[in-house]
């Protein structure tokens, strides 16, 4: 169809699905659609997929069904739109991309799709690692460490490496010994500044994590860690 013909049938639609989404995109991005939306790229609009995802969780987090509903559009409309952009450059279609996610998920269900028992959801887990970790070739603990993403906000970072580290076999230490750096850190924190002092609060955030267990809850546990001996100081 014409980019004409796309308008003209979108407009005409009682009740919109994916394809229309799709598009859509494809209008916005074409020669007659919207000059902003031709001029973006992956990096002009990462930012907004950031954005968009924290708008789901805070639907999420406030049980809000309508404002989900809504933000988890936008998140998909931000899907098809870089998709829309490897498209344009015979990259990838929409098509490859769910092929990719459907055969991923079958793959990482053998206990749905195979002849895999399990007992239960740690069982389930331990086998989504093993295979994804079989799947990706990172075989060693180092490469499933560096492999977290460095996007990651700082502490959801330390919580994923430090989760995989304990997995690994490596030995944190006594919990003495952590928490007596942890005491040090917010001292030198304190006198420090520049580049010493952000090396500093990074430590510090590892300690705290370590010594939270990997399993913590980021915003109370950790927290209540972090707060327990930096407010003293």
């Amino acid at each position: 169809m014409t980019v004409r013909e796309l308008k003209e049938k979108l407009l005409g639609e009682e009740r919109h699905d994916l394809g229309s989404l799709e598009e859509l995109v494809e209008i916005l991005r074409s020669e007659e659609g919207c000059p902003w939306d031709r001029e973006q790229d992956h990096k002009s609009i990462r930012s907004e997929l950031i954005e968009e995802t924290y708008e789901v969780v805070e639907a999420i987090d406030t049980d809000n069904a309508d404002l989900l509903k809504e933000e988890l559009g936008d998140v998909l409309f931000e899907v098809f739109f870089h998709v829309q952009i490897e498209k344009e450059k015979g990259t990838f279609t929409l098509d490859d991309v769910v092929g990719g996610v459907v055969d991923k998920m079958i793959y990482r269900h053998p206990h749905v799709f195979g002849e895999i028992k399990v007992s239960g959801t740690g069982e389930v887990l331990d086998n989504w690692e093993a295979l994804k970790t079989k799947e990706k070739s990172r075989l060693t603990l180092r490469e499933q460490l560096e492999a977290v993403p460095k996007q990651y906000p700082a502490l959801l970072r330390a919580k994923k490496i430090a989760k995989k580290a304990a997995k690994g076999g490596f030995d944190f230490g006594e919990e003495a010994a952590q928490t007596g750096r942890i005491e040090e850190l917010a001292h030198e924190i304190a006198a420090a500044d520049g580049e010493e002092r952000e090396a500093l609060l990074t430590e510090l955030i590892w300690r705290a994590v370590i010594l939270a267990g990997p399993d913590a809850d980021l915003e109370k546990d950790l927290g209540d860690c972090l707060n327990g001996f930096v407010g003293r100081f």
